[in-house]
């Protein structure tokens, strides 16, 4: 039977998520939103890809930005994660992958504008954080036996080399793969907020009806995902890495007078640069809370809980989908191709398309963020599953769900779910920029007022939120004792 504590706190997720519903904006408020639906269903049925003659150009950007990004980030954070016991080190990683890729890029967009340079750091920087996190915790589970036999002499480098890298190397690769696929997701959705993409050229063709560009658009990036383990080989990424720099474009050039202006001035509170003094920066400071960090941190944590409870809920119904104890080869495979579907849709996007469909509410985020994140973990939970070994006369249908696999797959999930429970937060912060009413809204509204002192606060305080839900989460996993490590990621 379930441990006892696991249950209570199961149950006490679900009442909360049930009594943050009450307080939620669930209303659709577009006149024929079905009807809607059903236009954007024909155009993924009948793709248009000879209209799209900006297809190959929106790939190899969204390819490049991938690719030298999570590049950058991959070796700086191999670099940190070397010297991740320095608290300062954890401190900086927590808080520099605490801020989602949008919100640096809306930063950099404000001093370097559309150059290459917005892109890549959007993403190098939060995930050169993740890096230096899962790839200390790799090296950290190899044996350390190894080292104590090396002979005398031997330098630090070579050791490490020849010792923890060389066991971890296999998994080391396989979180990067992983990664690579997340950058190609951060890379499109970079496109939403100018950047040459296929996030652009998808907004760009949703808002004039193409549905058949949408609908060609998205299935070319769900094809680039499902075969990225294809054409991402060891051999040639090195080409892939050599190559990408310069299909990334040259954009607009850099003013660095922007670039000190706004460190200088921009940045620094209002009461600072009017000599107000401290009396008057503690009333920004108030309003500032009051008007818009205290309603935008409600809406996000409401949001969040909501969204994290179903994306549970739909993890445990999913994961049978591709588990070899409930389905056959052909129906394993149509579950797999699912579940592909909606992890690699990136929760940005499709909250954009069901934004369009349903109108302005939680509920097209409440959505989005629970299928990208219910698909990701039922493929997790699916594979653990696969894992199992049943007696000969276990029960089979229904019976062998409640009473054989689910019971014993429960305690990874509720660790899986608890490790996305951040990751959502983060998210659903982010997207307050498409008119939701989370932290992401008013930091949105900051920057279009030109008010980046604002801004800023606005993200070091989503920043700060992300980071105790992690501190939470982490407590939680260890007082349930709910083992999850980096290498059961996909």
């Amino acid at each position: 039977m379930w441990q006892s504590a696991t249950v209570r706190t199961s149950l006490g997720f679900i009442a909360l998520a049930i009594a943050c519903a009450f307080f939620a904006d669930f209303q659709i408020s577009t006149q024929a939103p079905w009807q809607e639906l059903g236009r954007l269903m024909l155009g993924l049925v009948m793709p248009d890809f000879l209209a799209v003659d900006f297809l190959g150009e929106a790939l190899l950007r969204t390819l490049a930005f991938a690719f030298v990004g999570v590049g950058l980030g991959a070796f700086t954070g191999l670099l940190l994660a070397l010297v991740f016991h320095s608290a300062w080190v954890r401190t900086g990683c927590a808080f520099v992958r605490a801020i989602h890729e949008l919100f640096w890029a809306l930063i950099f967009l404000q001093f370097f504008g559309l150059h290459p340079l917005t892109g890549v750091l959007a993403i190098a920087i939060p995930y050169a954080g993740i890096f230096a996190k899962v790839y200390a915790e790799i090296l950290d589970e190899t044996d350390p036996q190894p080292a104590r036999v090396l002979p005398q002499g031997s330098g630090r480098v070579s050791g490490l080399a020849f010792t923890r890298l060389s066991q971890a190397w296999p998994h080391l690769v396989n979180y990067t793969s992983y990664r690579l696929e997340c950058g190609l997701r951060s890379s499109a959705v970079l496109g939403f907020v100018g950047m040459p993409t296929l996030g652009y050229y998808l907004e760009s063709a949703f808002a004039q009806g193409l549905y058949g560009s949408v609908g060609a658009l998205l299935i070319l990036f769900y094809v680039l995902i499902a075969t990225l383990k294809l054409w991402v080989r060891p051999r040639l990424l090195p080409f892939y890495l050599l190559a990408a720099p310069f299909l990334l474009g040259s954009g607009l050039p850099i003013v660095w007078s922007n670039v000190s202006r706004f460190f200088t001035q921009d940045i620094v509170p209002t009461p600072l640069r009017n000599g107000e003094g401290i009396s008057g920066l503690m009333t920004w400071l108030l309003d500032l809370m009051t008007t818009q960090a205290l309603p935008g941190i409600w809406n996000t944590l409401l949001l969040t809980q909501i969204a994290l409870v179903i994306t549970g809920t739909l993890a445990m119904m999913l994961f049978p989908l591709i588990s070899r104890h409930f389905t056959g080869r052909i129906s394993g495979t149509l579950g797999h191709v699912a579940l592909v579907v909606m992890r690699s849709t990136p929760e940005y996007l499709l909250a954009f398309i069901l934004l369009q469909l349903w109108g302005p509410s939680m509920l097209p985020a409440v959505v989005a963020l629970a299928l990208h994140n219910g698909g990701i973990i039922a493929h997790l939970v699916g594979q653990r599953s696969n894992q199992l070994t049943l007696r000969q006369d276990a029960p089979r249908g229904l019976d062998r769900y409640a009473y054989e696999v689910a019971p014993r797959v429960y305690g990874p999930f509720l660790a899986l779910l608890f490790y996305r429970w951040e990751i959502i937060m983060r998210e659903t912060a982010i997207l307050g920029i498409l008119g939701i009413a989370t932290l992401g809204f008013y930091v949105d509204s900051a920057i279009q007022e030109i008010r980046f002192d604002r801004a800023l606060v606005l993200i070091l305080i989503t920043a700060l939120l992300n980071i105790g839900v992690d501190i939470l989460a982490r407590r939680l996993r260890s007082r349930l004792r709910l083992r999850h490590t980096a290498t059961s990621e996909p």
